[in-house]
């Protein structure tokens, strides 16, 4: 039986061990701390513990100020939130100085469920990648976001790091290497190529294990670090099978998908299918109807598979 659990438990298990680790690490919560599980931190650490309540754009000029006397801020809130109300403050204050704050991004993707589109962040893989200077890590399981929390600190800049709110299938282990900027070939193979990220990693597995049924040998790459992107493993995996797919609880614009498809079209262009939400916004559903509707499945996957081995 399959382990589930959420990402953001990982992200709240890191802070705690870096806040033993390191006493410079403080955190500043944005009203909804323990939805982040940055209550975790808050209980063991409270006077590193900064409540600014619902006021981001504060909350992201605060975590600056911080950093620039030496602390390394982790500040978080809802994905949606951060990407989006406090775009300026994050490119102007954060990334145009290379301040040493990390920022969580909560309830990544459509799987938030009833909160509805006002809360499911379905874009801000795009909008923060786009930043010169910030660092995106999307984690596929609890114990690669806490790996992804922990390796957060050795990098001297921003860092946007997302996870989401539901739980899902824990698909690797404490042995599991976690480079930063370095993909993880989960299984290999020479037919199509499938590239992951987030909670479609486990999806894409369940994928290739039905193409498998069908003589179709799928190599699944985990790309948990979106920037700095690991263009050498896409590429040489593209290079051996001729066929890609990508897959991401995200917009398919800018997104995993978009990211990928830059650097094949400049050193190795192939067949790409993209899988992911098809601009449009979130809607209010349990998370499992909304992964259907808004194709985010491992039949979404299957299908994408499919349909770029058509193309010659």
């Amino acid at each position: 039986m399959v382990e589930m659990k959420a990402t953001r438990y990982g992200y709240g298990e890191g802070l705690v061990i870096l806040g033993e680790k390191n006493p410079n690490v403080v955190v500043i919560g944005l009203d909804i701390t323990s939805s982040t599980t940055a209550n975790m931190f808050k209980e063991k650490f409270p006077n590193r513990f900064f409540s600014i309540g619902i006021a981001e754009q504060n909350g992201m000029g605060v975590a600056a100020g911080l950093s620039l006397v030496g602390k390394i801020p982790f500040v978080c809130t809802y994905g949606v939130f951060a990407s989006g109300r406090c775009w300026d403050q994050i490119r102007t204050t954060i990334c145009y100085n290379n301040c040493n704050v990390k920022i969580g991004g909560g309830h990544g993707g459509i799987s938030v469920g009833p909160d509805g589109a006002t809360h499911q962040a379905l874009e801000e893989i795009t909008i923060m990648r786009v930043i010169p200077g910030m660092n995106v890590i999307v984690p596929c399981d609890a114990i690669e976001t806490r790996k992804a929390t922990l390796a957060s600190v050795d990098i001297n800049g921003p860092v946007y790091i997302r996870f989401g709110r539901e739980a899902v299938p824990v698909v690797t282990d404490e042995k599991t290497p976690f480079v930063f900027g370095k993909a993880n070939i989960v299984r290999k193979g020479k037919d199509v190529t499938i590239i992951a990220c987030g909670s479609m990693v486990y999806e894409s597995m369940v994928a290739a294990d039905e193409l498998e049924k069908e003589n179709i040998s799928a190599e699944i790459i985990n790309i948990h670090t979106i920037k700095p992107i690991d263009e050498e493993t896409i590429i040489k995996s593209a290079k051996k099978t001729g066929k890609v797919v990508t897959a991401e609880e995200h917009q398919i614009a800018g997104g995993l998908g978009g990211a990928v498809s830059e650097v094949l079209s400049e050193h190795c262009p192939v067949p790409i299918k993209r899988v992911g939400v098809m601009d449009r916004f979130g809607e209010s559903g349990t998370p499992k109807e909304l992964i259907g509707k808004f194709c985010c499945m491992s039949s979404n996957v299957y299908k994408a598979v499919k349909e770029v081995q058509k193309i010659k």
